[in-house]
């Protein structure tokens, strides 16, 4: 079987809420509204993993700052734990970041301290740890590092004189 990437619809909001709920156990993972209403910003760009029409992954990108100063957040990305370990991940994350570059601009992200798998998937995609948000995950009250990947073009990053 074939995993196909695709757009994010409001209709996957209720799966990707029942997902949130399974990956981010003690946390306060996002509820379908919340997906509904991400889906909603003409700057985001979310997309779904599928495989036979059911849903496996989930990831949302923000489009942030005007043409001058561009950078881009990824807001989420999630993949069913019966089918982690596929590189439905590097998928996903790939296809965001196709968004981010066609813009230019850095990209930011926040991940859990101790999320070493997702950790790893951002160092090898060449994200640095640049800080840390102090019980940034509640209500568990655990640290995110703030990871940063430089633009591809650095041009599209310097200062105008």
């Amino acid at each position: 079987m074939t995993v196909e990437l695709g757009p994010l619809l409001r209709t996957d909001s209720d799966r990707c809420a029942q997902l949130e709920v399974e990956l981010f156990p003690g946390e306060s993972p996002w509820p379908a509204a919340a997906f509904r209403e991400e889906l909603r910003a003409s700057h985001n760009h979310y997309f779904a993993a599928r495989e036979d029409g059911e849903l496996l992954g989930y990831a949302g990108i923000s489009a942030l700052g005007g043409a001058d100063y561009p950078e881009a957040e990824v807001h989420t990305i999630g993949v069913d734990p019966r089918a982690q370990g596929r590189g439905i991940g590097r998928l996903l994350l790939a296809a965001m970041l196709t968004v981010a570059d066609a813009r230019g601009g850095p990209v930011f992200l926040d991940v859990r301290w101790d999320n070493l798998p997702a950790i790893g998937l951002y160092e090898s995609a060449g994200f640095t740890r640049v800080g840390v948000r102090k019980n940034y995950y509640q209500p568990a009250g655990a640290d995110a590092y703030v990871m940063r990947r430089e633009a591809l073009n650095a041009n599209l990053e310097e200062n105008p004189s």
